[in-house]
């Protein structure tokens, strides 16, 4: 018989929080008090089934690979048999449907699209070089607007907030999985994933994940610029958007594996800065 710790070792249960909490964060950015109701339980709940979903199905796709890498994970150990673990993919891929229903509409669609972001990774996205990339931090992103549906968002000034907040996210998210390229190349190499590092060298993908966190800079003011915040907000924002100045310029001047698995925690380290600014720069 299995052991319960199994199922959740294949969740990743650290990850899943994390989505979850995202889902937190994005209705806290459009109404504070709505983290005191029934629906934020809900919400870190579908959070949490959809990431877990995809993260088994990402075990179940890369089965193969983490028996040489990683032979001890579940499925990999043969601790959890593949059948078993696609059924226990589409309990969680239910229930974090069935409960998004329990929130509006729009949230079931966004659970849903979620999961086939999640599911397309797995099966095609993550070989594919910057489209892989991008579905990735698609799914840093959804979680911030299923959030700020699920808080019921009823004007313009915060839907625009509210999308700042995920296109920030999204571009700083790809930036880093560009970066993470250099960082994995030789591994990359090893399991046919088609990374810009890989087919265009750690020069390019350094500038492209350059680009991508400057971008991330600018979206940043946009808040301030249509005047949906405070200049509370653009003192915040300086502290996320100073790491991401600083990563771009250590990783164009030196982008080797190295500096480049240095770079990729800073900006990780810059995008939480961001939430905090985003929440904090909400409230006040």
């Amino acid at each position: 018989m299995v052991s319960p710790s199994e199922f959740l070792t294949l969740v990743r249960p650290i990850n899943s929080f994390m989505i979850g909490t995202a889902v937190l964060v994005g209705m806290a950015v459009i109404s504070p008090t709505s983290l005191t109701s029934i629906r934020a339980v809900i919400g870190f709940l579908v959070g949490f089934l959809i990431s877990g979903f995809a993260m088994v199905i990402n075990d179940i796709y890369d089965v193969e690979i983490d028996r040489v890498n990683d032979p001890e994970r579940p499925l990999a150990s043969g601790r959890i048999s593949r059948r078993t673990g696609v059924v226990f993919a589409s309990a969680l891929l239910i229930g974090g449907l069935s409960s998004s229903l329990l929130l509006t509409p729009s949230n079931f669609v966004i659970a849903l699209i979620f999961a086939i972001i999640s599911w397309g990774y797995s099966f095609w996205g993550k070989r594919n070089g910057i489209l892989g990339n991008m579905m990735v931090a698609a799914s840093m992103a959804v979680p911030f607007i299923f959030g700020g549906v699920a808080a019921v968002v009823s004007d313009d000034e915060s839907l625009i907030y509210l999308w700042s907040l995920a296109l920030m996210a999204f571009l700083s998210g790809t930036g880093r999985e560009v970066i993470k390229g250099i960082a994995d190349v030789r591994g990359d190499q090893e399991r046919g994933i088609r990374s810009i590092a890989l087919i265009r060298g750690n020069k390019t993908a350094s500038i492209v994940g350059g680009i991508l966190l400057s971008v991330a800079i600018s979206t940043s003011f946009l808040p301030y610029v249509i005047q949906v915040v405070s200049i509370v907000y653009l003192l915040l924002v300086l502290v996320p958007d100073t790491i991401f100045l600083y990563t771009t310029s250590k990783i164009l001047r030196d982008n080797s594996p190295a500096n480049a698995e240095k770079v990729k925690t800073l900006v990780l380290i810059g995008m939480v800065a961001g939430l905090v600014a985003f929440v904090l720069g909400g409230a006040l």
